[in-house]
């Protein structure tokens, strides 16, 4: 039985839920405790040294970082489908694991990050970089109905919750209304699975 460690209220974490949803893969949610700091003690250290999550166990293998998560599980149950072995394909699906890691982490999820838990960042900057990233999202899907390739890819389930999630750092997507669409249709998806905080769209 897959194991995933998560936060419940993690966007990284939720990538990975409906990866494995929309794999149909059956696992088991080990809740970590992160008031309790629990993803700091030496049993979760033993399997993540940076201390966090989500972290995957597939029976003897051990996978950390939401990509690298998503990578995993395309390869070994999606076939050819989730993450294409063509070269430019592949590059081009890293390309986007790179901005969910870079300009995503640093803006939507950073405002998200402040305004609903209180971390301190540098707002200015942060907005910024968002403004920036929805902007160049919008004008790539006039002309692309998913991210990559003419199909969905983990490209787009690394991209879609902390910008489906992007209205709880202040942020209005309004102005954008290709990424609307582009999120209404991973939305419709079979197996798509939602959670708190995320507002479905109808297109």
């Amino acid at each position: 039985m897959i194991e995933l460690f998560e936060f419940g209220l993690s966007g990284n974490c939720h990538k990975v839920r409906i990866m494995l949803s929309l794999l149909g893969l059956e696992y088991r949610s080990r809740a970590v405790n992160g008031g309790e700091r629990e993803h700091k003690s030496a049993e979760f250290l033993a399997m993540n040294p940076f201390g966090q999550v989500p972290v995957l166990k597939d029976g003897d293998t051990l996978i950390r970082d939401s990509q690298a998560i998503l990578v995993y599980l395309a390869r070994k149950y999606g076939g050819d489908k989730w993450f294409p072995q063509d070269p430019a394909t592949a590059a081009e699906i890293v390309a986007w694991l790179s901005t969910a890691a870079n300009e995503v982490a640093r803006g939507p999820n950073a405002l998200r990050l402040h305004y609903k838990f209180g971390r301190e960042i540098n707002v200015k900057d942060a907005e910024i970089v968002t403004e920036n990233l929805l902007a160049l999202l919008n004008q790539h899907l006039v002309h692309h109905t998913w991210l990559a390739t003419d199909t969905i890819t983990i490209a787009d389930v690394a991209l879609y919750p902390y910008i489906a999630l992007a209205h709880e750092g202040k942020v209005d997507l309004t102005p954008y209304p290709q990424v609307e669409n582009w999120l209404g249709r991973l939305e419709l998806l079979r197996g798509y699975v939602a959670m708190p905080g995320i507002q479905l769209r109808n297109i």
